[in-house]
Parts: structure tokens; C-alpha cells; sequence
């Protein structure tokens, strides 16, 4: 007895393993999504029915014989094709299983045929009321006890004589009911699984589209700095933004206040990503606004830092250097909002425009900003950056600091500021290594072109 219940176990186990393993691929391949999503449900319930079907056919073929039955897990199919394909693919699953396993032959095969249809249609029925219950492996298991517990009963029913059919199901039940409850549990374990990890590459996929598109938009939001941009022969322009994710915080903008003066900002919104990104967007362009609308520089940063304060519910900050460059005098007035100190390249000697630095704006309402004049000349060169530039990270967790930018811009006096950028990118990777960018890196330079004789001096 206990002999026979071992060989009923490893073969059905055996069966049932190949049966899991063929649809663990077809479930993680898209091979039901194709046509779930096609227009036609009963072409879905069809190919549900078929697949159904030819499980149900190698569970008769793979199955035990005993005393005229055949001991199988040919009602997985049937089960498996009524989840999936509803009422119409649970019956076509359980007719193709039951009339092959007619053809078969033995005292129990009719009242297969009966009991294999019925649960097809029976699991196709509840899915169809309840799909979400099935898709509990629990669930499933209990049920496909119930289904295979049923199975016994009208094989009691319609096998004679009795106790014929009594010696079968007194010694196949236990193997019967638990190989089966257990292999619908587990084909249910398994599509669900594969049906969320199809769901979460899908989504994945979709987020990355929207954030390549969003970083298209965040980047069509800055000016595009060419050779010939801003269209003024006083100053030539360079500029670069690499975010640390697909959209970052950081962001530069050129643009002139009248025909005459023209604005130069950096900015670093605190994080990263979309939110940061969202945060950027309305910091630029209220910035812009205030810088435009209002004559002095500090009123209009700080007009600018209370209506971000009223926005921000998120609680984020920013920082930002703003300059006004008067492109007749070449006299720039500045202030910072809690940004790093940009660097002034003059005859080849680099050194930082250190300044006392105002509150980052969003930080607090009524802040007042201190603005700053210097007078720029011929050759100067100003670079502003954000701090993606200096603390960067080697594999030893060693920050590139001012003074390795400085080291780098020192002793350029013939280049323009694109190649000036370039240098400084080269620097950071280089120093970076092989460690990840951990913030977002942008900076932007110009230089002056125009002849004049005053001498930099700052009030």
C-alpha cells in the first residue's frame, strides 16, 4: 500500500514539475498577453482551452494505471484553462483532457470524462465571477481540492460495481487530492507572479519613456548655447548640465533684462529627480519673470524667493548666483542666494569670487539679498557651477573640492568656454573613476571680448 502511494506520488510530482516548468515560460513570455489583448475574448479563451487541453493530454499519457484507472494530473489543465480562457476554455480544456483519456480505455473512464469537463467549466465559472479569488494560491489550492474531492465522488457515483470503484479511490485518494490541489496552487502561484513582473516591466518601461521625455522638456526649458549665442560680440557663452537620474534639480539660464544687459543664472534644487525637476522649472521661470519686471537685482531675487516660499508645499530650496552684465561697461552686478562662489579667470590665474552668500531661496519668507559690483575687463572669464562639480566622489569617497577646479582652470587664458567646460569635465570624470555621479553637474561660462581699460575691483 504505502509502495504504491510512493510510486503514485513521484510520478504525478514528476508530471506535474515538466507541467510547471512549460508554464513558467509561457507565462513569463507574452505569448497570453498577445492575444488577451487582441479584440476577440473568445479567440483568448480558445488558446486557453487548447494549452489546457494538451496539459491535460500529457497528464494522461505521464498518469499511473491501477485497477483500470489512470492516476494523473490530467485535471490541472482543465483548472489552469478555466482561470485563464473563463467557462469556454475550462469545458474545451476539459473535453480534449476527457476524450483522450476515453481513448485510454478502463472502468473509470467515462466517469473521467464527466468529472474532467465539469471542473473545467466549474474553475472557468469562478474565475469569471472572481478572478481575484482564484489568484490566491490558498485559495487555489482549497479549490482544487474541492474540484479533485468532486472527481472521487462521481467516479464513486458512476463506476460499478461499487466497491471496485471504493478499493481505487480508498487507495489513490491522498496522492490524487494533494498532487493536484497543490499543482493548481502552484500554476496559479506562478501566472500571478509572472502576470505582476510582466505588469512591472511594463510600467518600468513606460516610466522611462515619460522621464526621457521629461528630460527632453526640461532641457528645451534652458537656452541652447551655441558659438553664436547670445548674438552679442561682447561675450562668448558656454554651457553644460548632466543630471545624476533622467531629470535633475540643477539649471542655468542666459537671457537679456534690456538691449543692453544680460542675465547669467545658475541654480541647484534640493534632491533629485521629478519633483526636482518640477521645483527647477518654477524656479527658472520666476526668476526670469522677477529679474525682467523689477530694475533692482535684490528686490527682484527677493520678490522671487516669496513667491516660491508661497508654492512650497513640498518644502524644497534652491540655491543660485544671479549676474547682470552691462554688455556697454562690462560692470556686473551679482548676488548669490546661497550658491557656490564662481571662478574668475584672469591673464591665466584662477581664484574664487568669494562673497558672503544670502539665504537659499524657498528658505524662508522676507529674506533680504546683498548685491555685490565688479568691473569685469577684457579676457576675464567667469565660471559658475553647481555643486555636482566640487563634490564629486571618488571610489575613496574623497570630494573633487575647490581647490582641484581651481588647479584645473589655472593657466587658461586662450580658451573659450565650451573648451573650458570640456577641460573641467574631463577633471571630474578622471578624479571620479569608476563611482557613480551622485549629483546633478552643471555648469556655465562666459567670457568678455570687448576692450576696456578699468581693472576688476569689487564694491
Amino acid at each position: 500500500m504505502l509502495e504504491g502511494i510512493d510510486i503514485f506520488f513521484s510520478k504525478m510530482i514528476g508530471t506535474l514539475a515538466v507541467i510547471l516548468l512549460v508554464s513558467a515560460f509561457l507565462g513569463g513570455s507574452d505569448f497570453f498577453s498577445k492575444f488577451k489583448k487582441s479584440d476577440s475574448k473568445i479567440k483568448y479563451s480558445l488558446i486557453a482551452g487548447l494549452i489546457g487541453g494538451v496539459f491535460g493530454i500529457y497528464g494522461n499519457y505521464a498518469g499511473v494505471a491501477f485497477n483500470g484507472a489512470v492516476i494523473s494530473v490530467r485535471d490541472i489543465g482543465p483548472m489552469i484553462a478555466g482561470f485563464t480562457g473563463g467557462p469556454v476554455g475550462g469545458i474545451l480544456a476539459g473535453a480534449i483532457a476527457g476524450v483522450h483519456r476515453l481513448t485510454m480505455g478502463g472502468i473509470t473512464a467515462y466517469a473521467c470524462v464527466v468529472a474532467t469537463c465539469l471542473i473545467g467549466l466549474i474553475c472557468g465559472f469562478i474565475s469569471s465571477k472572481n478572478h481575484s479569488l482564484l489568484e490566491k494560491p490558498l485559495i487555489a489550492f482549497i479549490i482544487g481540492l474541492l474540484m479533485e474531492t468532486g472527481h472521487l465522488g462521481i467516479v464513486l457515483l458512476m463506476v460499478k460495481p461499487f466497491q471496485t470503484a471504493w478499493d481505487i479511490v480508498r487507495q489513490i485518494a491522498i496522492p490524487f487530492l494533494l498532487v493536484n490541489g497543490l499543482g493548481f496552487g502552484l500554476m496559479v502561484s506562478i501566472m500571478s507572479y509572472t502576470k505582476k513582473q510582466r505588469e512591472l516591466s511594463l510600467e518600468k518601461s513606460r516610466l522611462q519613456s515619460e522621464l526621457e521625455t521629461a528630460n527632453t522638456i526640461q532641457r528645451s526649458m534652458l537656452p541652447t548655447i551655441n558659438d553664436t549665442y547670445p548674438g552679442r560680440h561682447e561675450v562668448d557663452v558656454g554651457a553644460f548640465m548632466q543630471a545624476a537620474k533622467a531629470v535633475g534639480g540643477d539649471f542655468y539660464d542666459v537671457f537679456f533684462v534690456d538691449n543692453n544687459h544680460l542675465a547669467f543664472v545658475i541654480g541647484d534644487v534640493s534632491g533629485k529627480g521629478v519633483p526636482a525637476a518640477l521645483f527647477m522649472a518654477s524656479s527658472k521661470t520666476i526668476l526670469q519673470n522677477c529679474i525682467r519686471d523689477i530694475p533692482s537685482l535684490v528686490d527682484a531675487v527677493a520678490t522671487a524667493n516669496n513667491v516660491l516660499c508661497e508654492r512650497n508645499d513640498a518644502e524644497m530650496f534652491v540655491t543660485a548666483w544671479i549676474g547682470i552684465l552691462d554688455l556697454t561697461s562690462f560692470e556686473m552686478v551679482y548676488t548669490s542666494a546661497g550658491h557656490n562662489p564662481p571662478v574668475l579667470i584672469r591673464e591665466g590665474n584662477a581664484e574664487l569670487l568669494s562673497t558672503k552668500s544670502c539665504l537659499v531661496l524657498a528658505g524662508m519668507e522676507m529674506a533680504k539679498y546683498r548685491e555685490h559690483t565688479m568691473q569685469l575687463q577684457k579676457g576675464d572669464i567667469m565660471l559658475l557651477y553647481t555643486d555636482g562639480v566640487v563634490e564629486a566622489e571618488n571610489i575613496l569617497h574623497e570630494l573633487y573640492d575647490e581647490c582641484r577646479l581651481l588647479d584645473c582652470l589655472h593657466g587658461i587664458d586662450d580658451k573659450k568656454p565650451s573648451a573650458i567646460i570640456e577641460k573641467v569635465c574631463e577633471s571630474v570624470n578622471t578624479f571620479a573613476g569608476e563611482a557613480d555621479q551622485f549629483d546633478d553637474m552643471t555648469m556655465l561660462c562666459f567670457e568678455i571680448n570687448k576692450d576696456i581699460d578699468n581693472t576688476a575691483t569689487e564694491i
